[in-house]
């Protein structure tokens, strides 16, 4: 029986690497929990309640904040290798030895850094809107990401609306449907994205882009399987590094949505979370 659902779910806290970690969890107590790393300047109140209440009818999903992020203490690192290992930690610290790990935008970066150091601990990884190490044109933001992050919004929903949508009528359409699910929870919400969190986050990327050792090398060194999904017209990402993500990891699978964006799962989420529990369930 679930008890508790996105919306109803209460926030708690535990300690690890001297961080107090904000979580919340829900969902069917079977099977391997299945842990969240959220997108750019995103809280646990960022995720699509469709999706998450969608994959908790068969798992526990959690939800959570790294360091500095929301309701969770401590600073935003500026590497996604330091905010992996902060992950790790308080994966630990839930006493979880088997979990499958979601991860989108730049959590999809830090659940690969995840899925390298702690192969022992994942079991499947899902990868959306994700890019490899030194990925295609992700030395530097894109053309269309400076853009978007260097418009002043009068209504700050448009950021999102811009950044994880096409401008196609159904497109925008779902991205304001998404953003109604998104906000439904209205007690006990996540603490704010502070000041602090964009420029580190932002670090932490322009650091990915770097080339380190051979290109791509790493990759195959996560055996576990992997789901990598994408929208076809992502302007963050560009969908073509989907694709070298495909090719490199031995044991991936790739979907790829149409008339989509970075955003693709929030646009589709009903077709997300099927896919995505026939993945976990393999």
């Amino acid at each position: 029986m679930i008890q508790h659902t996105h919306q109803t779910a209460s926030t708690q806290f535990v300690e690890a690497a001297g961080i107090r970690f904000a979580y919340r969890r829900f969902g069917k107590k079977a099977g391997v929990p299945l842990v969240l790393n959220p997108h750019i300047l995103g809280n646990m109140d960022s995720w699509d309640p469709t999706i998450t209440d969608g994959l908790a009818q068969g798992r526990e999903v959690i939800l959570f904040n790294n360091a500095g992020i929301g309701s969770s203490n401590g600073e935003v690192p500026n590497t996604f290798a330091e905010m992996a290992k902060n992950a790790e930690a308080f994966i630990g610290a839930l006493g979880l030895t088997k979990v499958d790990v979601l991860g989108f935008s730049i959590g999809s970066m830090i659940s690969q850094l995840i899925a390298l150091d702690r192969p022992d601990l994942v079991r499947r990884l899902v990868i959306v809107g994700s890019g490899p190490r030194n990925g295609d044109h992700m030395t530097e933001f894109t053309p269309e990401a400076n853009t978007v992050f260097g418009t002043k919004y009068v209504n700050p929903d448009d950021f999102w609306i811009d950044g994880f949508f096409t401008p196609s009528p159904g497109s925008q359409a779902a991205g304001r449907a998404f953003l109604k699910r998104r906000d439904a929870r209205v007690e006990n919400r996540d603490t704010p994205i502070s000041d602090k969190v964009l420029p580190a986050q932002a670090a932490a990327f322009l650091e990915w882009g770097q080339p380190v050792g051979e290109r791509y090398a790493y990759l195959k060194k996560m055996l576990m399987p992997v789901l990598v999904v994408n929208g076809k017209a992502d302007i963050i990402v560009y969908a073509i590094n989907s694709l070298v993500l495909a090719q490199n990891l031995p044991l991936a699978q790739m979907i790829l949505y149409p008339d989509a964006a970075h955003g693709s799962l929030f646009q589709y989420p009903e077709l997300f979370v099927e896919h995505t529990a026939i993945f976990l369930r393999g």
